[in-house]
């Protein structure tokens, strides 16, 4: 059964930088051996990322880059910024205010800290459940 699972963020380290929540998500899912696509939110969420994922820890090396070139298939983690098409993965990240489209087995919804930006994240936690996926909630 497909799963969403929605982390909210708790821990003053992901308050103050909630993309660090992404680059520990996309570290595991690497570790793990699951090709993952990060759906960003905008073109500068998607360039922050990439240069995110390079910096935030010095002994780990998470193979990425944006979506859009011939290497799209075989890179492990693929940072999509919105109207670039990219191919379904198993598991996504979603960072935008809708639902993740596509196929897979696992979406990764990251919900911010401050209250008034979470109203969206209430609305696809209900339509994912609608869709028939068991929906979970994580604090971190």
């Amino acid at each position: 059964m497909p799963r969403a699972d929605f982390y909210l963020i708790d821990k003053p380290r992901f308050r103050a930088d909630p993309l660090l929540l992404v680059c520990e998500l996309a570290r595991k899912a690497f570790d793990g051996g699951m090709p993952m696509l990060i759906l960003a939110r905008s073109s500068d969420q998607a360039d922050e990322l990439d240069q995110k994922l390079w910096e935030f820890d010095e002994d780990a090396f998470i193979p990425h880059q944006l979506a859009g070139d011939d290497d799209d298939a075989i890179t492990p983690v693929l940072i999509a910024a919105p109207g670039v098409a990219t191919a379904d993965r198993t598991l996504v990240i979603n960072l935008r205010d809708g639902c993740a489209p596509g196929l897979f087995e696992r979406v990764l919804e990251v919900v911010p800290a401050d209250e008034a930006l979470r109203a969206g994240s209430r609305q696809r936690w209900k339509t994912y459940q609608h869709a028939g996926l068991e929906v979970k909630k994580f604090d971190m």
